[in-house]
């Protein structure tokens, strides 16, 4: 049989999401989803629409949708503000949008495992720049991703948890001659974010998700912010009806939650730090955080650390990449998902000692 497969594709690797097991019940703290339910108005949206408005298409650019999330980010208009299937989806237009077949895409290393992916998908190189030790941007970043059309920054940083700093990535932003896209998948965890940047940057996306903050990963919905001179760029690649009519619909009533949004969010920051808290007392490496997930190290080889806590009921997440094998990410749940996460690791390190003795 002739394969008529790109050979970019053929040789290349997908992007491996987070595992969704089938095989038994698990307390799943393995791929950064919410720990509680969307806003209340979310599902209030749903179960008063008319389900024979699905005869006709969307909104194609969910207009209305856009003006709220521009409001809430202090921007002009809805001409500042893309919807897509997903940040994911947004991610593939920037790239479809910004960069020729054969050019080059920058991120660092460790970070976001989909940017490779979508270089490889685009025919373009993907130039990985190492953080440092302490998982911090090298001083020298703008000149190791010269020549790139696009520098993603993910910010907090996927999967160490870290957001560097304002200052730093401000000088990136006066410095690149590219777009600077800025990933905020976890901002609304974090002690601040990018936004601004769009108005004082004319080479700046910054994109959000609902799938984070807002609890809704199922519905598959995202924002991103640029100048409209970008904007209207992106609108000409992304496909065609991009958002259905329940997403928007969906994404408008959680917009309009401000209020729950905050408070789910601060629910999580202070499990957060209890989790944290609770593992550092365990002799666990836990790096400081301000996503909805941690970084860390546990005192025996990481990828016996995640076989155990599977056994035990847990799934966090291990990366089997040079950079990050010694580490797990482990996803904040409720209070009771972070108190079975200290009881399993407990029993692990218990039983590790009682080994070694």
């Amino acid at each position: 049989m002739k394969n008529h497969t790109r050979e970019n594709i053929a040789g290349m690797e997908g992007y491996v999401p987070g595992e969704q097991p089938k095989d038994r019940t698990y307390i799943k703290l393995n791929a950064n989803e919410n720990a509680y339910p969307p806003s209340p108005r979310v599902g209030e949206a749903l179960a008063a629409f008319a389900a024979n408005r699905l005869r006709v298409y969307p909104d194609p650019v969910a207009n209305e949708l856009r003006r709220e999330a521009a409001r809430l980010a202090d921007l002009p208009d809805e001409n500042w503000v893309i919807c897509g299937n997903g940040s994911d989806d947004l991610l593939t237009i920037g790239v479809r949008t910004f960069v020729d077949q054969g050019g080059a895409i920058a991120s660092f290393d460790p970070s976001y495992s989909l940017y490779p992916v979508l270089a490889d998908i685009q025919g373009a190189d993907c130039v990985l720049i190492p953080l440092t030790a302490e998982f911090e941007m090298p001083p020298d970043c703008l000149e190791q991703a010269a020549g790139a059309s696009v520098l993603f920054i993910v910010r907090p940083n996927a999967p160490t948890a870290n957001s560097f700093p304002m200052a730093e990535v401000r000088t990136i932003c006066q410095g690149f001659d590219g777009v600077v896209w800025i990933d905020e998948a976890y901002a609304d965890f974090a002690e601040d974010n990018c936004l601004g940047l769009v108005k004082e940057f004319s080479n700046v996306v910054v994109s959000r998700t609902f799938s984070k903050s807002y609890a809704m990963a199922g519905i598959r919905l995202g924002l991103a912010f640029a100048h409209p001179a970008m904007i209207e760029q992106m609108l000409k690649v992304r496909d065609s009806y991009n958002v259905g009519m329940l997403p928007q619909i969906a994404g408008l009533a959680a917009l309009r939650d401000q209020g729950y949004m905050a408070e789910m969010t601060g629910k999580i920051k202070k499990n957060r730090a209890w989790l944290s808290d609770q593992l550092t007392a365990l002799g666990v490496t836990v790096f400081p955080s301000q996503a909805n997930f941690i970084f860390c190290q546990p005192p025996l080889p990481a990828r016996d650390y995640v076989q155990a806590m599977r056994e035990e009921g847990v799934l966090i997440r291990y990366f089997s990449a040079e950079r990050t094998r010694q580490y797990v990410r482990i996803t904040i749940g409720d209070d009771q998902e972070c108190q079975a996460v200290v009881a399993a690791t407990t029993r692990i390190l218990n039983r590790k000692k009682s080994d070694d003795d």
